[in-house]
């Protein structure tokens, strides 16, 4: 572990960035300190590395969705560069892996802000009650499920109000009721979900 924060904090040694963090997570996995939680804890370090070193502003490169899909290379590639000292197969590996998470994110970046523009557009017809879409959608971006008390609380009117609104919004395909009831019903912004799949 003193390896590994000496690697860290090594301005001397003229490693890039991405190739630290592929060491520093490839070494974290193969000490396995932990009895529980290593995977999380070493995925955690390459992000937090990344942004320690203003790589990333926020962190934004989700990995573990990459060596979830490729569990088997995943493994592999670890255990080659333990077993037959072939770090580049590693390197290799990782460094794919973050050209094809920040094309995902570059693409789903893409997709949010389609969304945005054509979100604009589509709540023209509302007039008068757009103001108070714009506030429910601004709040949907954060949490992506409401319920008519929720738009209520949001826009600070009747639940008759909300339930206009939700109404228009379901028809402007913004939001989609997932419960299927005729009480307490839930709604999903579907189309930014969508996204993340």
């Amino acid at each position: 572990m003193s390896d590994i924060e000496k690697l860290a904090n090594d301005q001397a040694n003229p490693v890039p960035d991405l190739i630290r963090a592929a060491i520093i997570h490839y070494q974290f996995e193969t000490i396995h300190p932990f009895l529980d939680g290593n995977g999380r804890v070493g995925r955690l370090l390459i992000t937090l590395y990344l942004v320690s070193q203003g790589i990333l502003k926020r962190p934004i490169l989700y990995l573990s969705d990459f060596f979830e899909r490729n569990k088997n290379l995943y493994y592999d590639n670890l255990m080659r560069a333990r077993t037959h000292n072939d770090i580049n197969q590693w390197l290799k590996f990782f460094l794919t892996g973050v050209i094809e998470t920040s094309i995902k994110g570059v693409s789903t970046f893409d997709g949010i802000m389609q969304i945005q523009r054509s979100l604009d557009d589509r709540l023209k017809p509302l007039a008068g009650r757009a103001a108070g879409a714009r506030l429910v959608i601004d709040e949907l971006y954060k949490n992506q499920i409401t319920n008519a008390s929720k738009v209520e609380s949001i826009i600070g009117k009747s639940s008759v109000s909300a339930y206009k609104l939700i109404a228009d919004l379901e028809k402007l395909e913004i939001l989609k009721e997932i419960t299927g009831g005729q009480r307490s019903r839930s709604y999903v912004f579907k189309e930014y979900l969508e996204l993340f799949k």
